[in-house]
């Protein structure tokens, strides 16, 4: 049986995440538009991807580097921040502490990319070096991370993505 961190299950999840990081370290450069539709476009297939990803049972307690530090988390969340605007927040039906307000809660869809981004790009980063114990590893935790939390951000940031590109078509 083939490996799992060497399946065409996590080859394809890699190269999506690839794709997702270098797409969101670009939005500075590119419009409103065609930000959101490429967004409404490359989420579901990272959801799709990550989740079809057979479980892994090898852990090898591997120290793994970190790429995307506090500097590089700040740019991407800024240059979408900016790029959005006024339509960077929307109101969050999962959130904690949604229980405890009386009132909604608004969350930042470049909080949601940066978080998604930071994960994804620190699983590149140690793919990259091909040693299949960090890669293992590695994509042990961006799945946990996708379960505990990145993967809710992404369907929630999802929505808010459709919302908008729908809304900028019926305005033009």
């Amino acid at each position: 049986m083939e490996e799992v961190v060497f399946s065409t299950y996590t080859v394809d999840f890699a190269r999506i995440a690839l794709e997702y990081c270098a797409f969101v370290e670009k939005a500075k450069e590119i419009d409103k538009k065609t930000f959101v539709d490429n967004m409404t476009k490359v989420l579901p297939l990272l959801y799709l991807k990550v989740s079809v990803i057979p479980e892994i049972k090898e852990d090898y307690d591997s120290f793994l580097e970190t790429k995307v530090d506090e500097n590089l988390y700040s740019q991407v969340e800024n240059s979408i921040s900016s790029l959005l605007d006024n339509d960077n927040l929307y109101l969050e039906t999962f959130h904690p502490d949604i229980k405890l307000s009386d009132s909604p809660v608004a969350v930042k869809i470049s909080e949601d990319m940066a978080d998604i981004y930071q994960d994804l790009g620190n699983f590149i980063a140690v793919f990259k070096n091909g040693q299949k114990e960090t890669m293992n590893d590695s994509l042990v935790l961006c799945i946990d991370n996708f379960k505990k939390y990145w993967g809710q951000r992404l369907v929630n940031a999802l929505r808010a993505f459709h919302f908008i590109k729908y809304k900028l078509e019926i305005e033009e």
